[in-house]
């Protein structure tokens, strides 16, 4: 063997080592990218599944829940960031390592954000909550007071009844009698000039005392009313109605009798007639009596 050809095969042993070397080197390189590539696929597997989760979270509030428009309008200005970040991520590639880490960056940044949104909502929920409570106790102590008002107006209003009922006069024994042109008394309707009414107004405290007229409506059979004229009136329950006699006199408060007398002037034919005697405006007492052929 030459020398020539002992140093041809030192060169090519000594090339062959460094193929081999790399290609080993290749073969660690190709390896590392592969397991790289592998984490950066996980990574941004995992980053979306995050994302996907958060935006979700988004989507769970909504302007009902926030009761103020500027915060709620900064919510959906966040809202649509993750959305933009998800469909950026779900766009770049495995290899793009420092874009991925700076989505996860952001990923922590909006997610801090929506915490203090949840936060701000709680505290708004709950100071709504207290002011719906206390406006409930509000209006249920308004309703109370309301009700107890009513109740004592109602109480007044029937007390005021009763000492008005209690102030009224009253006509007791009253007697109606028919008298002949003499002034003797007579059933017989044909032979009477005169009817008499008797009656007392009884004696009452609580009445008001003074000056005061007593009127007298004789209702006959076919209910119309014995009147002299037509423009004889009186005011009873807010209206004007007819009466066939009066008579004025002083009440006192104690018991005094009163006689008034109608002048039959007029056909009066047998049958059932009565007679009602009001005082102050109200109806003080009535009496039935009959007229005979």
């Amino acid at each position: 063997m030459t020398k020539n050809t002992k140093w041809l095969i030192v060169a090519v042993a000594a090339l062959t080592l460094v193929l081999a070397g790399a290609i080993i080197y290749i073969t660690r390189q190709q390896s590392e990218i592969k397991g790289m590539t592998e984490e950066f696929d996980i990574q941004k597997s995992d980053l979306e599944n995050e994302y996907s989760q958060l935006a979700t979270q988004y989507e769970g509030y909504n302007k009902m829940d926030f009761h103020n428009d500027s915060l709620f309008a900064q919510y959906e200005n966040e809202k649509m960031k993750v959305q933009r970040l998800l469909e950026e991520l779900r766009t770049v590639k495995s290899t793009n390592g420092r874009r991925i880490r700076e989505l996860q960056k952001e990923l922590a940044t909006v997610r801090a954000v929506l915490r203090t949104y949840i936060i701000q909502v709680d505290s708004l929920n709950a100071q709504n909550k207290r002011l719906r409570d206390e406006n409930q106790n509000v209006t249920q102590r308004y309703n109370e007071a309301s009700q107890t008002v009513s109740q004592l107006s109602k109480e007044k209003k029937n007390l005021s009844d009763k000492v008005s009922l209690a102030a009224q006069l009253n006509a007791t024994e009253i007697s109606v009698s028919g008298l002949n042109k003499k002034g003797k008394a007579t059933k017989d309707v044909g032979k009477m000039t005169q009817i008499m009414i008797n009656f007392k107004i009884a004696r009452n405290v609580t009445a008001a005392t003074g000056d005061k007229m007593v009127y007298l409506r004789i209702m006959k059979p076919d209910n119309d009313i014995l009147t002299k004229n037509r423009m004889d009136l009186f005011r009873y329950e807010n209206r004007d109605i007819n009466y066939s006699c009066r008579k004025a006199f002083e009440y006192t408060g104690e018991e005094i009798p009163l006689t008034l007398y109608w002048n039959v002037e007029e056909y009066l034919y047998p049958g059932d007639y009565r007679v009602d005697i009001f005082a102050d405006g109200n109806l003080i007492g009535s009496r039935s009596f009959k007229l005979e052929k």
